[in-house]
């Protein structure tokens, strides 16, 4: 089992294999639009636009299991993330990052790297082009403060 065996829900809804990403490096993220993190995404945005020429990619899942800090439709925090932030890097549907129904592929993010369960938004998984988790980034950890990390794998 791997990265690229899930297949995850888009945010406008169609069904995505990762393995559409394979051979690429991947920052994968929680995301939540009310967040003292929010505005991270200007980074990742920012990541996304140099790099992604590069074979680099970010992927968005919105979570709400953090004070609610999500909107409740997807619809709604697409229209958030492009008009606040300009985000055009793939973003996917709200999904559960902890607890019982936690989303398989995070369950498998999980227990690749510490094993210990998802604190906050923005925790960060970098991927490489082979689809193992090189590293996990704490919430407080910003996207430019990683940015070395992604051209050391590019």
């Amino acid at each position: 089992m791997g990265v690229y065996d899930f297949e995850m829900a888009r945010i406008d809804g169609t069904v995505e294999p990762l393995s559409k990403y394979e051979n690429q490096v991947m920052l994968i993220v929680n995301t939540a639009s009310k967040c003292g993190f929010t505005k991270q995404f200007e980074g990742l945005e920012m990541l996304y636009q140099t790099y992604s020429d590069q074979g680099f990619v970010v992927l968005g899942f919105p979570c709400s299991q953090f004070l609610n800090q999500e909107y409740k439709d997807d619809e709604e925090i697409v229209s958030f993330c492009q008009k606040n932030y300009g985000v055009s890097f793939p973003m996917f549907s709200k999904i559960n990052v902890r607890g019982k129904y936690k989303a398989p592929l995070y369950e498998y993010l999980i227990e690749q790297t510490s094993g210990k369960m998802i604190q906050w938004n923005f925790t960060k998984f970098l991927v490489n082009r082979q689809g193992e988790i090189v590293a996990r980034f704490q919430p407080k950890v910003t996207p430019e403060e990683i940015e070395s990390a992604i051209k050391d794998i590019l």
